[in-house]
């Protein structure tokens, strides 16, 4: 499971599965919620970097600790609450494309269409449906104010490529796929009008960590004078951590980049670093588009 927004949701109802199979198991109410809180507790160490997870552990965590009844009674309370999580996704993600299509045409001035490129996987292949980032794109689309779609290939496990490009096509949204080390040029040559990307966390002072590759997407974006925005549901902002300094980057296995359908490209003794985030200063983002609205920086913050 990818996509912090899927990865909470497939937490939650992988624990409702497993609720409904100790009914008429557990001796009372006691026991079921200290079962599933415990369950709860085992899920958030499944990924340490995208906070959704967490934030959605604990609010499940407080709603069990409310209920009361028979031991079914505490697991079907569970499960419905679990269950209302896809609907809630849907509709906030609708909310973001919604808020964040608004945001680049206002950024766009003098413009009636816009070009955007976007960087991993942020659709229906990482949500409940719809998508966060994409989902700006798709509303663009639908509303006719979107001119084209850049999607970059997103290595070294390709997101883009093989899931974001997917998705495009399926929509018909017109669009093209570029690698990662054509961003900069694809600026500048194309016009891009405005990055929309995903994030796995967002921290108190504005810094995101989005899958590797956004950092240097918004550094050019700067340059080159396109808006760079970061498309989130609320549950994906952690203000528990003071800046991005603080957030823990998960490393992946290196046969990612030097193996290609199983077979070795890459020199037999060379080392390999591969972070699968970065961390993107709040300074270089435009705004944090949300399922309540835009989220800005006041002039010299």
């Amino acid at each position: 499971v990818r996509g912090a927004p899927a990865i909470a949701i497939a937490a939650a109802l992988g624990l409702a599965v497993e609720c409904g199979s100790q009914k008429g198991k557990l001796a009372d109410a006691e026991a079921a919620k200290k079962y599933i809180l415990e369950q709860l507790e085992y899920l958030k160490t499944s990924r340490p970097t995208a906070v959704n997870l967490f934030n959605d552990c604990a609010r499940l965590a407080e709603f069990t600790k409310g209920l009361s009844g028979t031991a079914d009674e505490v697991l079907a309370g569970y499960v419905a609450e679990a269950e209302k999580m896809l609907e809630s996704d849907i509709a906030d993600n609708k909310a973001i494309g919604k808020h964040g299509g608004e945001a680049v045409l206002a950024k766009a001035v003098g413009k009636s269409k816009v070009k955007v490129l976007t960087h991993c996987n942020t659709g229906s292949l990482a949500t409940a449906r719809y998508g966060t980032a994409l989902g700006v794109i798709r509303h663009l689309h639908e509303s006719g104010k979107l001119e084209h779609a850049f999607c970059t290939e997103t290595r070294p496990y390709n997101q883009g490529c093989r899931l974001t490009a997917f998705e495009l096509v399926f929509e018909k949204i017109p669009s093209t796929l570029v690698t990662d080390s054509m961003a900069s040029y694809l600026m500048a040559d194309k016009g891009i009008d405005a990055v929309v990307v995903g994030a796995d966390r967002v921290v108190a002072n504005g810094d995101t960590a989005n899958k590797i590759g956004t950092y240097q997407l918004a550094i050019a974006a700067k340059y080159h004078g396109a808006s760079f925005f970061v498309a989130v549901p609320f549950t994906s902002i952690d203000l528990g951590k003071a800046s991005g300094k603080e957030i823990h980057i998960e490393e992946r296995p290196a046969d990612e980049l030097t193996h290609v359908g199983g077979k070795r490209i890459a020199a037999n003794d060379i080392g390999v670093w591969n972070p699968c985030f970065d961390v993107t200063p709040a300074c270089l983002i435009t705004g944090l588009i949300t399922e309540h609205g835009v989220i800005t920086k006041k002039e010299g913050e």
